[in-house]
């Protein structure tokens, strides 16, 4: 099952004890389906890196097309069904796109995917192109005609952008990630530098993770509230380590109001006259703000523990980004909790840690491991950091969720007190902890594959898609049967508590169907036709775990897509 979460070695866990520091490890299972997987992306040899940096390992095109022949010649009978289908689907596509008035560069992309496939095969199939220009091919020129120069580099850039062709993972892993989330709709670029557009079958899985999460802490009585996205800059700087932590990732507002620029020159320009005196800060993190507030809040001992938490948006100005795991502005949510004790604080934090750790486990299906960071990589004004670290299927470990203890910091910076039963004023102890969208970044990388985004039913926005093979236009009889079973099914299926989608598109073909709920990681294909409701059967098709497609009883398929389901969160 290709799901199962990895176990760590006991050595493993000794190790991050000991040293008391995020480790950055080679990703290992007890389920040879997921070694294998983990083994095979990186060209069977297995890598250790930090989230940063990226891979190419491109060959030339002469030893790709030798390695593809021979693989090709090394196709299994089920391998060469699988491509002929994919084939299929694809041409499916094309056609469709121009039946529906589609120009050149819409269908280009898929032309060129189309011949991939082809390739893969039967590598004579496909010829290589020639190059324009003439034969030397070892001539460079600068600038235009055939040499490329910058123009071209431009180009390449743009056609990566917008291209449905998903890079494979042995060959380019950032690419093969940027890639993912393109083509199965999670996010795409925004005219503003660092940010991404989170597009709606991106912002269903955050959802999901949200609605989760957020029954798990308010469990342990925290309360959700919400605080100003403007901090005020002498806030900041209240709390030394703090400041210094995220002095340079700050986005700083100057002045409230705009106004035309005299001279016309520059259009609107921020107006001299309004100038703010202590200028605003678009909160990089909560800590300022709402311990200040902490301080109206807390009085007495019958105040504490004080456990809030809030959903928002953070701004963290980033000079590289990567759609999902680190970008200027992203979604989170952060707890902040003051106590009495150190006790109570300090097992607070190691809470929340835990609650981290048993969502991504059991939501997300990714395993963790938990660990401590060193004091150079703890979060800016914390006594420790405890983090949960997400081991990918090419070896890349990321930081996934942190909880903080924050002793008595910025208790005392802000001069949050509380009187105690003896009458005594004390300082306050704190936590704070947080998650955010790099979670789906996780998620992304540790289940898919290249054909596209792989889900966790738990996870999955849409669980089960159907979609129904429409009758003859003749045939009513065929046509009634066909709804009615159609209806019986969906209404069984979502009386299970599972997320159904029919899709009953007619204006797109059915391998065009398959291949768009492939690539957006749907769990569970059911296809209903005529001929299937005569037979009293449906088709299931898994996204993975079972390659082959399988018969199941119109009376059965309820349990079945439920047993199955279960089968591959596990």
């Amino acid at each position: 099952m290709i799901l199962r979460l990895m176990t760590m070695s006991a050595a493993l866990a000794t190790f991050l004890t000991a040293a008391r520091r995020p480790v950055f490890v080679r990703a290992f299972s007890s389920s040879p389906t997921i070694a294998s997987r983990s083994a095979a992306s990186v060209n069977g040899s297995s890598r250790l890196a930090l989230i940063h940096h990226s891979f190419n390992t491109r060959q030339p095109m002469s030893a790709l097309r030798m390695s593809t022949a021979s693989a090709a010649s090394d196709l299994s009978a089920e391998e060469k069904a699988e491509l002929e289908a994919q084939i299929k689907a694809k041409g499916d596509e094309i056609r469709a796109l121009k039946d529906d008035g589609a120009d050149k560069a819409a269908v280009a992309p898929l032309v060129e995917e189309l011949l991939a496939l082809k390739a893969k095969l039967d590598p004579d199939s496909v010829k290589p192109k020639k190059k324009k220009g003439g034969n030397n091919n070892n001539q460079k020129k600068k600038g235009g005609g055939g040499g490329g120069g910058k123009n071209q580099q431009k180009n390449n850039s743009n056609d990566d952008a917008e291209s449905d062709y998903i890079t494979p993972r042995s060959e380019d892993y950032s690419k093969w990630y940027a890639s993912i989330i393109r083509n199965a709709g999670l996010a795409e670029p925004s005219p503003v530098r660092g940010c991404m557009v989170i597009k709606p079958w991106g912002m269903s899985l955050w959802d999901i993770v949200r609605t989760d999460l957020d029954a798990r802490i308010k469990s342990h009585d925290v309360e959700n509230a919400y605080f100003p996205m403007l901090i005020p800059k002498s806030f900041l700087s209240k709390e030394a380590e703090h400041v210094d932590g995220f002095a340079k990732e700050c986005a700083v507002v100057t002045h409230h109001r705009l106004t035309a620029d005299p001279s016309g020159e520059k259009g609107l320009i921020a107006d001299p006259e309004a100038e703010l005196e202590d200028p605003l800060i678009i909160r990089p993190t909560s800590e300022t703000m709402i311990w200040s507030t902490f301080r109206k809040w807390i009085v007495s001992h019958r105040d504490l523990p004080l456990k809030i938490n809030q959903w928002a948006n953070v701004m963290r100005w980033e000079m590289r980004t990567r759609p999902f795991l680190r970008t200027s502005e992203f979604l989170w949510q952060e707890g902040h909790t003051a106590h009495a004790t150190y006790e109570g604080a300090f097992d607070d934090s190691k809470t929340m840690m835990e609650e981290y750790a048993s969502l991504a486990e059991e939501l997300l299906a990714i395993p963790v491991v938990r660990g401590v960071k060193s004091p150079s990589e703890r979060f800016a004004g914390a006594e420790e950091t405890f983090t949960i670290e997400a081991l990918m299927q090419n070896g890349w470990a990321l930081q996934s969720g942190t909880s903080h203890f924050l002793g008595q910091s910025f208790g005392k910076a802000f001069d949050v007190t509380f009187q105690d039963a003896e009458g005594k004023q004390q300082d306050v102890w704190g936590t704070s902890w947080g998650v955010s969208t790099r979670l789906l970044g996780a998620l992304i990388m540790t289940h898919s594959d290249d054909a596209g985004l792989v889900l966790p039913p738990r996870v999955a926005p849409v669980q089960v898609v159907i979609v129904p093979i429409a009758a003859k236009k003749n045939d009513e009889e065929a046509k009634a049967a066909l709804e009615k079973s159609l209806d019986d099914l969906t209404a069984g299926l979502k009386a299970k508590g599972l997320r159904v989608k029919v899709d009953d598109r007619d204006y797109v073909r059915n391998g065009a169907k398959y291949f768009e709920w492939e690539r957006k990681g749907v769990p569970l294909r059911i296809e209903l036709g005529p001929r299937d409701v005569a037979n009293g059967v449906c088709v299931f098709k898994y996204r993975a775990g079972k390659e082959d497609k399988e018969s199941v009883s119109l009376e059965e398929a309820t349990e079945a897509a439920v047993s199955g389901l279960d089968d591959l969160q596990l």
